[in-house]
């Protein structure tokens, strides 16, 4: 079986380490195409690096612009990859960016079956892009592979039944295979002038949080109001806003250049809780038993909801504070499935060679 995956920002890149691995071992033959969405060094090579994942075939080298230049460029990409090139027996994609839009659209056009790795996922907010771009895919996919139970009952809802699969979360099998190795190979000194439990980790990148200079100072008031300090790998995208908006980062703040997912990991096992806007983020906190502030007003993730490990507080520094006098009570495991959903995709797509 021959399958081709499109890859463009930093969570597809980790959530692959584990599929493409599994796809070798089964003998499919994979190959990897980058659109260049991430075209930072530290925020996509570190990643093929440090997990192993195969060398992408091509780098289409789109990289920033509006929604409609980078999704017109990457489409116009593909399609011309995709004509000089034999026709996979499917085109594999990963959550929501313009890269996976890009690709489900050239798929559809070409009537190139359609895998949909993190379907079914729903925020309800359309201001959001990434919401736009799950519902277009999901229509457009064959196999539609679902982390959650409670995605596979949204596609339901939505008079999606065919080619859905509850496979448990590849995020998730990630996690567990990588956690060890970040404890060894990134000691806590090595990373933060913290001891363990006695910061905050922050993660901030959407655009509803970063474009409005209103709700960008608004957050950094609130991370200023923190009572511990907080560690901060800066996306490229936010530094550059802020600077834009003249917009002074908090002395609390110990800000970081981005880190590889490994290191990430180390991070978030050292901190006492985590504020982010990411989605991917919000389930590592889960199965890190680390409550998470979600600078969002809704969330992808409700299961992560259950009993206060995670709490959406938008840019509210009363809800955070209230959250964090809160401690979540007992958790409950079986949302996301075993650990093995990359090998439960594998032979779900072999059964259909």
């Amino acid at each position: 079986m021959n399958v081709l995956t499109v890859l463009g920002a930093r969570p597809q890149f980790v959530k692959a380490a584990m599929l493409s691995r599994a796809f070798a071992k089964a003998g499919i033959n994979e190959t990897l195409v980058h659109t260049g969405q991430h075209y930072d060094a530290r925020m996509s090579k570190i990643f093929f690096e440090e997990l192993g994942i195969p060398v992408p075939e091509v780098n289409l080298g789109v990289g920033s612009g509006t929604h409609a230049e980078q999704t017109g460029r990457m489409m116009m990409a593909l399609e011309q990859y995709l004509t000089n090139h034999s026709r996979p027996d499917a085109l594999l994609v990963y959550g929501d960016t313009n890269s996976t839009l890009s690709a489900a659209l050239v798929a559809a056009k070409l009537q190139v079956p359609l895998a949909h790795v993190e379907a079914g996922l729903r925020s309800f907010n359309r201001a959001m892009p990434e919401e736009i771009n799950r519902i277009v895919t999901d229509r457009l996919s064959q196999w539609l592979f679902c982390p959650s139970l409670s995605a596979v009952e949204l596609l339901n809802a939505e008079g999606i039944a065919q080619g859905v699969h509850f496979t448990g979360d590849v995020m998730y099998d990630v996690l567990l295979h990588y956690r060890p190795l970040a404890r060894e190979r990134y000691p806590l000194e090595k990373l933060v002038p913290f001891g363990r439990g006695s910061y905050f980790l922050l993660t901030l990148h959407r655009a509803e949080n970063t474009d409005h200079p209103e709700q960008l100072g608004q957050l950094m008031a609130l991370i200023k109001s923190l009572p511990l300090p907080v560690a901060w790998p800066m996306h490229p995208r936010t530094k550059e806003r802020l600077a834009r908006f003249k917009i002074a980062v908090p002395s609390n703040i110990h800000v970081m250049e981005p880190v590889g997912y490994i290191a990430m990991l180390a991070l978030l096992d050292g901190a006492k809780a985590v504020l982010t806007d990411s989605g991917g983020l919000q389930k590592e906190a889960y199965w890190s038993e680390r409550p998470c502030l979600t600078l969002r007003n809704e969330t992808e993730w409700v299961e992560t909801l259950e009993n206060g490990w995670n709490t959406l507080v938008g840019a509210d520094a009363d809800r955070v504070h209230e959250a964090l006098q809160s401690p979540p009570t007992e958790q409950q495991k079986p949302w996301y499935g075993t650990g093995q959903a990359a090998e439960q995709i594998t032979r779900i797509l072999l059964q259909a060679d």
